[in-house]
């Protein structure tokens, strides 16, 4: 079988490493915040050049902390895509406010910033674009429209360019991410200090000493344990994701962009998912699991068409980019590491699912 993502194909090499550092933190009997949290706090800021990262117990939870700490609630709207995973959507219903839908870009699969500059009223009060399968999203237009910036950046840590330009930028260390834990776990980047310091107390029930509580807040917390495990992955991100790229590439050039739609290439996408488009998904899809290769289709029930958002009143066919999106596509083999054999065998059983000789 060759998966979707081998994370372990990531970590084993490492596990002797990780093995020394677990040690440590039982030694040290620090298992909430301390220094090991601290420590990759700071070298996640430094790698993503901003002034302050806070760590959190998921990527939902980091939605949601950055929604409420940038002042967003009640009578308000938030503009994101419907072509992303639910939690976008849900964290802004979650502070009380209005998810309000755009529709994608064809080729990037992207947030539109046309469609979304049609979509702004007198009540947004953000924005959150979401960085799509490790492509960043395109930051600058939507900076110009003027209206303040929540980048989801769950599936593109390292992609140049990210997490400077929002208020805020959340991140997700889900296994299958490019930068993961092992377990669950989050993370907030801040560029507005003030914002920061309103999540370092909305993280910890309000408060920063456990004795006075300034605020309604909540309990997500990093463990110590999975930011030892990501100080250890994170120097490595660089190479994972050079490793991505090239597997990127190489699924070009064995041809594979001859039968299906590839991903248009750009120097800051670090393919977190190597997501194609085919009329004929579901044919290939079939191909690919009788001969015992994992595929997957994301958001094929988009947000706006989803039964928990049916009370904002989309109908099928408001969103058509979005929604041609979700029925062409399909997502390969893909991970730092993949080798060149089993993508030889993906791209073969692909093309012959389409009836094209290797």
């Amino acid at each position: 079988m060759i998966p979707l993502v081998d994370v372990k194909a990531q970590y084993a090499p490492l596990i002797p490493e990780l093995k020394e550092r677990f040690a440590e933190v039982l030694e040290s009997g620090r298992f909430i915040f301390g220094p090991e949290v601290e420590a990759f706090e700071r070298e996640a800021a430094a790698y993503l050049g901003v002034p302050c990262a806070l760590g959190v117990a998921n990527g939902t939870d980091a939605l949601v902390l950055a929604l409420e700490a940038m002042g967003v609630g009640r009578e308000d709207e938030v503009i994101c895509p419907a072509f992303t995973f639910y939690a976008t959507a849900e964290a802004i219903a979650r502070v009380g406010a209005t998810p309000v839908f755009a529709d994608i870009d064809p080729a990037t699969l992207n947030v539109d910033p046309d469609d979304v500059a049609a979509r702004i009223t007198e009540r947004t009060k953000a924005i959150v674009p979401v960085h799509l399968f490790g492509r960043p999203a395109p930051l600058a237009e939507l900076a110009a429209l003027g209206v303040p910036i929540l980048e989801d950046a769950a599936q593109a840590f390292g992609a140049p360019g990210i997490a400077t330009t929002g208020v805020c930028s959340t991140f997700s260390f889900f296994p299958t991410k490019n930068l993961f834990a092992l377990g669950d776990g989050g993370l907030i980047a801040f560029t507005d200090e003030s914002v920061a310091e309103t999540v370092r107390r909305l993280r910890f029930h309000g408060s920063v000493d456990k004795k006075t509580f300034e605020l309604i807040g909540t309990n997500s917390r990093l463990d110590a344990i999975h930011a030892a495990a990501l100080r250890v992955f994170l120097p490595r991100l660089a190479g994972w994701n050079r490793a991505r790229r090239d597997a990127a590439a190489r699924y070009a050039e064995l041809g594979l962009g001859e039968v299906v739609e590839l991903p248009g290439d750009e120097a800051g996408h670090v393919y977190h998912m190597f997501v194609v488009r085919s009329a004929e998904r579901d044919r290939i899809a079939a191909a690919l699991a009788e001969a015992g290769i994992a595929s997957a289709s994301y958001y094929v029930t988009p947000l706006h068409l989803q039964p928990a958002m049916a009370y904002l009143g989309y109908e099928p066919g408001s969103l058509p980019e979005t929604e041609r999106a979700a029925a062409e596509n399909l997502a390969l083999p893909m991970w730092g590491g993949v080798g060149p054999a089993d993508q030889e065998r993906v791209v073969a059983t692909v093309r012959a699912a389409v009836g094209v000789a290797v």
